[in-house]
């Protein structure tokens, strides 16, 4: 999923930081442990949530695309959706007041 990170790997990671930042974070869906795709539910706490999908920018950088907020039921309906062609797909989800996703913050060593 990053590179030659495998999303086993880096799954928990985001679990943690959002934990740490006082958000919960969970698993729904277990993929393929070394390549497995990924999205990321975002509920806001409201009925709604927000699903990110990785995609590539021109210069090849993953950036996270955004769609919604949209009623949370509608945002299961596309991961149930797009589950049933990607056996290999994680999904997790984070629940956070705020709407955040911990997914762009920078790592450092």
């Amino acid at each position: 999923m990053f590179g030659s990170v495998k999303t086993s790997f880096w799954a928990p990671a985001l679990i943690r930081r959002a934990e740490t930042g006082g958000a919960y974070a969970t698993v729904l869906f277990k993929g393929d442990p070394d390549a497995g795709a990924a999205l990321i539910k975002v509920r806001l706490m409201d009925g709604q949530a927000v699903l990110y999908r990785p995609m590539r920018d021109m210069s090849g950088e993953r950036i996270w695309l955004p769609k919604g907020p949209l009623d949370e039921a509608e945002v299961d309906q596309d991961i149930l959706k797009r589950r049933k062609t990607d056996p290999d797909l994680w999904v997790i989800e984070v629940e956070d007041r705020n709407g955040r996703h911990f997914l762009t913050e920078k790592v450092e060593a």
